[in-house]
């Protein structure tokens, strides 16, 4: 069982800070890798981006990113020993508030940095004991590099930009194309991140 976070551990994410610190908060549009594959035929009306299938995080069953075709879908690299990791409670309140418009939020558990050692279990446990995470997370993957998942890869080449570090988010409209893309630095509850969302989404 993971132990609870605590903030005595921000210094195992220091290097984000140095590191993220000089990036822009918004960059504009222009396993251990977990076993994914195309989504079925389903994908007859399913964008391109979400044409996958991944374990998802609490019991490895499979599931098709098809099913949030429609949605403005934000997708999140996470993390559970990082500086940034308290970010979970503010995705999981920015999911929960905009649900019932079309909202869902996907976590990408990754040990790329180092801060993701657990099993998918432990991850799960930890971030439902901890920060009472309910939106669908996956299994743990890589989402940089030669090793990214197929949804990475597609996310990367999409925006211009790969995760610096944990909690980089990337926004897909409800046409399946990419939005924008933020840096770690930029909070859930940021007035300016949350504003591109309910464009997105629409009026209330």
């Amino acid at each position: 069982m993971r132990t609870p976070f605590r903030l005595s551990m921000l210094w195992r994410c220091a290097p984000a800070v140095s590191l993220v610190a000089s990036l822009v908060s918004t960059v504009p549009a222009h396993a251990q890798t977990a076993a994914a594959a195309p989504a079925p035929a389903e994908a007859a009306g399913c964008p391109a981006i979400l044409q996958h299938t991944f374990p998802r995080l609490q019991d490895e069953k499979p599931q098709s990113l098809c099913q949030y075709s429609g949605k403005v879908v934000l997708v999140v690299n996470t993390a559970s020993f990082c500086g940034f990791t308290p970010q979970y409670k503010g995705l999981e309140s920015l999911d929960m508030k905009y649900r019932s418009r079309g909202l869902v939020v996907l976590g990408f558990p990754s040990n790329d940095f180092a801060q993701e050692s657990g099993s998918n279990k432990e991850i799960a446990d930890f971030c439902e004991s901890t920060f009472g995470v309910k939106f669908p997370m996956f299994a743990k993957s890589s989402v940089r590099g030669t090793d990214a998942n197929p949804l990475f890869k597609q996310l990367a080449q999409a925006s211009g930009t790969t995760p610096k570090w944990n909690f980089y988010k990337y926004l897909i409209g409800r046409d399946g194309k990419v939005v924008q893309a933020w840096s770690s630095m930029t909070a859930p509850d940021e007035n300016g991140f949350v504003s591109v969302i309910e464009k997105q989404l629409g009026p209330n």
